[in-house]
């Protein structure tokens, strides 16, 4: 590793298969926690290239433990993180109501690591129990239309970095990788990035897969379609740049979406949209992002319609019902 960042200090990049053998050596344990610190450091300092994205994602897929959808169509709805907005789950809810509107969902997340509560710390008060079970997880998809991937489960390469992603608490490198190492790799993605810079590779990544995809950027720093100004998005077909009265919806305030700032603030949040009782900007900020997930999964529909469709799932209690299923 130090003739590693020996390399990184000059200002010289690494191969995809450079950067392969790095991440490969951190899920073996081959470096120290000072080493893995000063690596992220370096990713803070100078943006990452798409050889060494690449590079870490292939070593990451290779590492994880293996969940294949085996030919059944699904989405991952899910952000990066490290966008320091401290929002409610948009992502999560949103994937609920996707899986309630009919569509299946391979949800892929963790704990909060730059945020209060992330995907797993809301699932986890609920009531939800991670598995890496292969059993378990088609039972829940084919009953409540959705699963979870608790990453640790899946990654346990990374137990290593997990402690120095925590004490740093700021976004690193790994952040950037989470969305792109779902291991049931499914055939549709939404993804939202914390900068634009970002949103530009994970297009040139998910162009090479072929799968089809969506990446959202709000120009005022979230990585989620916010509805609190213009954001930025790239999917297969086009690359275009939106406001929230395109989605025919009205422009929200940041402190309209503030989450909880613990697990049973964020739950009860979580609960009161899905019981049709909740904010109305909770409800919009989650309609518009499953609606374009819905759009993402059948791109003949239009947005009308599919923003509709995931409006009918929380009003309807379709979406609540998922849940209820997918935590018995």
């Amino acid at each position: 590793m130090k003739a590693i960042l020996e390399r990184l200090f000059l200002h010289n990049r690494l191969s995809r298969s450079e950067a392969r053998e790095v991440m490969l050596g951190i899920g073996e344990g081959s470096y120290n926690p000072a080493e893995m610190a000063t690596l992220a450091a370096v990713y803070r300092m100078r943006p990452i290239s798409i050889p060494e994205l690449q590079g870490f994602r292939d070593a990451l897929l290779e590492l994880a433990v293996p969940f294949p959808l085996e030919g059944m169509e699904a989405i991952d709805i899910v952000g990066t993180g490290g966008d320091g907005k401290n929002t409610f789950n948009i992502s999560t809810l949103s994937a609920i109501v996707v899986a309630g509107a009919g569509y299946k969902v391979a949800k892929h997340g963790s704990y909060g690591v730059s945020s209060a509560v992330g995907s797993s710390n809301v699932l986890q008060e609920l009531g939800y129990v991670f598995t890496s079970d292969t059993d378990v997880l088609r039972r829940q998809l084919d009953r409540a239309n959705i699963c979870f991937l608790h990453a640790p489960l899946f990654h346990p390469a990374l137990k290593e970095v997990a402690p120095v992603r925590k004490q740093l608490g700021v976004k690193t490198f790994f952040n950037m990788l989470g969305p792109l190492v779902n291991p049931a790799q499914p055939s549709h993605q939404l993804y939202g990035t914390y900068s634009l810079e970002l949103s530009r590779l994970y297009q040139y990544i998910m162009q090479e897969s072929g799968r089809q995809f969506a990446i959202v950027y709000a120009l005022d720093g979230y990585d989620e379609v916010s509805l609190t100004g213009p954001f930025r998005f790239r999917t297969n077909a086009k690359d275009t740049l939106l406001s929230p009265g395109d989605l025919s919806m009205p422009t929200l305030k940041p402190e309209d979406l503030h989450g909880g700032d613990t697990p049973e603030e964020a739950a009860a949040i979580f609960r009161g949209v899905l019981e049709n009782r909740g904010a109305a900007a909770h409800e919009m900020a989650v309609v518009a992002n499953a609606g374009l997930a819905i759009q993402t999964l059948c791109p003949g529909k239009s947005w009308a319609d599919c923003a509709a469709e995931a409006r009918e799932s929380i009003q309807s209690g379709k979406a609540m019902a998922k849940l209820k299923t997918l935590l018995n």
